[in-house]
């Protein structure tokens, strides 16, 4: 039965073809060997990936040895890889989970191209899908995390969504195939397991079939994400700008906060980070926000957003000619001269400082760099990566920008220092 069940899944889904390889992520556990032993007796051509994560000491190892032998019994081509995954999980500054996640996934992807796999075949199944469900629930996910799992990312495909946990380890128990168990998954420790261990009990004392209603939901918030999703990509060329995002714009939408949720929370920004910035749109210009690779800043009429980057010091270059009548001064913002014999103090590159000023090329008067740069219209994320030229104390540019008066070429200049940014 749960052989036919697949196979009409994967014809209705539209998994991969008959003809095509695929990859199985083989853990040792059931789900993993179940997907395999069911794509085989469905006469898929496959190979096998595992990867050994040594985070459970001689459990990990003891995995890695059923894995070798389930295929060698089954003629099975596998791949597998060792991970330090604490180590690079403590070098990215991220879960252990999260870093075991993208090693895997990042090296599923190698392996499928090497091996000329059509796709990468993984063991979730429908009570993994109720699971994430409710853990995105807790974790306040919009709309788009409450639709389950989805049988097809990209490569990544998921032939078992159509079965749950007992009719995976039922299928085992008839073709008499064992399987490992990871202890890890009998125990309270993360929170998955405190989903399926406690959540999920508890509310299937109150409803008996509650795993089915959860996925009649996600199957309902399926086709309204279809709709939703229109909604939003409409919303958001509304509010976006070259500029950033609209503050006024966005706050004519019908929905303002789900919109500016939908904008941020791929970028890194959980619910309560979200809720802070929507708050903050009524307040002065300044505060800054940020993710793992984002920031967000409110500015005058705008939500700025960028990405992480440290401002990078500009490559200039130098060149001293005599002034001749044939000399033609540049007039392109990348390139700033001076009458070198003006320069008497070494020259040097800073970011510029609160309390600044110059004498802007034209003007006679000293002025504020940060009043310069707000009649520019410059953003906060801009203006902090504005870079000055000095000769000593003085500045002599605001790179790319604007150089200062009193050392300007005049009637009486001999020798011009042309200073040039590359780039």
């Amino acid at each position: 039965m749960e052989k036919e069940k697949v196979a009409r899944y994967i014809d209705r889904e539209r998994l991969f073809m008959p003809a095509d390889k695929v990859l199985v992520a083989l853990s040792g556990g059931a789900d993993s060997v179940a997907l395999l032993c069911l794509l085989q007796a469905l006469g898929y051509d496959c190979e096998a990936a595992h990867c050994n994560f040594h985070l459970r000491g001689e459990e990990s190892d003891r995995d890695e040895a059923f894995v070798r032998r389930l295929c060698a019994e089954r003629k099975v081509p596998l791949h597998i890889v060792h991970f330090d995954t604490r180590r690079v999980a403590g070098e990215k500054h991220i879960s252990i989970e999260m870093a075991a996640r993208e090693l895997r996934y990042e090296w599923f992807g190698k392996v499928r191209e090497e091996s000329g796999a059509g796709v990468v075949a993984v063991a979730h199944h429908r009570d993994d899908s109720v699971e994430t469900f409710l853990l995105n629930l807790i974790r306040g996910a919009g709309i788009n995390g409450l639709r389950g799992i989805r049988p097809r990312n990209g490569y990544i495909v998921r032939p078992l969504l159509c079965l749950d946990r007992k009719e995976i380890t039922g299928y085992l128990e008839r073709i008499g195939q064992d399987y490992v168990t990871d202890s890890t998954n009998l125990q309270d420790e993360y929170t998955r397991n405190k989903i399926r261990l406690d959540l999920l009990p508890m509310m299937q004392a109150i409803n008996p079939s509650v795993k089915e209603s959860i996925l009649a939901a996600a199957a309902h918030l399926e086709d309204a994400s279809a709709i939703y999703k229109k909604g939003i990509e409409e919303g958001i060329k509304r509010v976006r700008t070259a500029q950033g995002i609209c503050i006024d714009a966005l706050m004519r939408e019908p929905a303002p906060k789900t919109l500016l949720f939908e904008i941020l929370y791929p970028l890194g920004f959980n619910a309560a980070r979200i809720e802070d910035i929507y708050r903050a749109l009524e307040g002065q210009p300044g505060k800054v926000f940020s993710s793992e690779k984002w920031c967000v800043v409110k500015d005058r009429g705008y939500l700025l957003v960028e990405a992480r980057r440290k401002a990078v010091q500009p490559v200039l270059t130098m060149e001293e000619h005599a002034l001749t009548p044939d000399f033609v001064i540049p007039r392109d913002k990348a390139t700033a001269c001076f009458d070198a014999d003006k320069l008497l103090h070494p020259l040097s590159l800073r970011l510029w400082r609160q309390g600044d000023s110059f004498v802007p090329f034209g003007m006679k008067g000293r002025k504020k760099v940060s009043d310069y740069m707000t009649d520019r219209k410059f953003s906060l994320l801009r203006k902090e990566r504005q870079w000055v030229l000095c000769c000593g104390e003085d500045i002599i540019w605001l790179v790319g920008e604007r150089a200062d008066d009193r050392f300007r070429v005049d009637g009486n200049t001999r020798k011009v220092l042309v200073v040039k940014t590359e780039g």
